[in-house]
């Protein structure tokens, strides 16, 4: 059995009351003691010991020639209920000292992982040390329903497929950009509505915004229907693009912190460029209030440095 195992167990078979007056007998040296020293009846503490006994079945302690002292069970027991008495003290301290702890559910696009996360968990992470963060990375629709059913704290997500009656902080828009390996391909600079339909192109997952825009953009007036591979991975777009499987809609961050890759964007005609990604902040106003202003005031300092 684990040591947190054993706490909840024991936790169940006696209080608080009875661990301050065992340790009371201990420090004190004797029933007579911790009676005057608690204020508590030598006789209701005498009764209080044996009926923890009784319910533990295990004998707590004994007597010899100077008082009492610890058994080994009895000795055991403290140990375990140090421990407990050491995790209520913490959390009435997080509790009346306003600390921030526990477990943060964080959604993330993931644009959003590979620019301002890791500098915003680093804040957060100074600022609150006893915060512990789960991270999902999915796409936007699927973390604005799992906002919805309290299946996620905060999220960070498109803003236009944030779900209603939440709080929203918007972030600086993320700029996004046509990409090319220019070894594979070689378009006219600059490159049209129709350079850009007639070559294959990797985008964000179908049924995302970015991939809907893309859709929009090209498809007017085609007899034939633009090829646009859908990726929920933006690692997997750069490696499909940097290797010629076709250009790619792509942010101009993530390219420039990819400089590997060997990508280059495409300068297109006015028409053809995509518009920015909008995220926000996203959380229930009902249910994660100030871990929500935390992670967005956090997010809103990193996207500003």
């Amino acid at each position: 059995m684990t040591r947190c195992a054993a706490c909840l167990l024991l936790g169940d078979m006696f209080d608080f009351r009875d661990i301050e007056v065992i340790r009371a007998i201990v420090r004190q040296g004797g029933f007579r003691a911790a009676s005057d020293a608690t204020g508590i009846a030598q006789s209701a503490i005498s009764r209080r010991v044996r009926h923890l006994e009784d319910r533990m079945k295990i004998k707590i302690f004994e007597r010899d020639g100077r008082g009492v002292r610890l058994t080994a069970a009895g000795r055991r027991l403290c140990d375990e209920a140090e421990v407990l008495v050491a995790q209520r003290d913490h959390i009435l301290e997080e509790l009346t000292q306003g600390v921030m702890a526990g477990v943060v559910r964080l959604g993330v696009a993931e644009t959003m992982t590979h620019t301002i996360l890791p500098r915003m968990l680093t804040s957060l992470r100074a600022r609150h040390p006893q915060l512990r963060f789960e991270i999902s990375v999915d796409t936007s629709g699927q973390m604005g329903q799992e906002l919805a059913d309290d299946g996620l704290d905060v999220v960070i997500m498109l803003r236009d497929q944030a779900p209603r009656g939440i709080n929203l902080t918007a972030l600086p828009p993320v700029g996004l950009g046509w990409y090319v390996a220019p070894a594979h391909f070689t378009l006219p600079c600059p490159a049209s509505v129709d350079d850009l339909a007639a070559l294959p192109i990797v985008s964000f997952p179908k049924g995302t915004i970015p991939h809907r825009r893309v859709i929009e953009l090209l498809s007017p007036g085609r007899k034939q229907a633009v090829v646009v591979h859908g990726s929920a991975s933006l690692a997997t777009v750069l490696h499909l693009v940097g290797q010629g499987f076709g250009i790619g809609t792509i942010p101009h961050d993530i390219v420039a912190a990819w400089p590997h890759a060997g990508l280059e964007e495409i300068t297109v005609l006015p028409e053809a460029r995509l518009p920015d990604l909008e995220f926000a902040i996203c959380y229930m106003p009902e249910r994660n209030a100030e871990i929500g202003r935390e992670v967005a005031r956090a997010a809103v300092e990193t996207a500003q440095d």
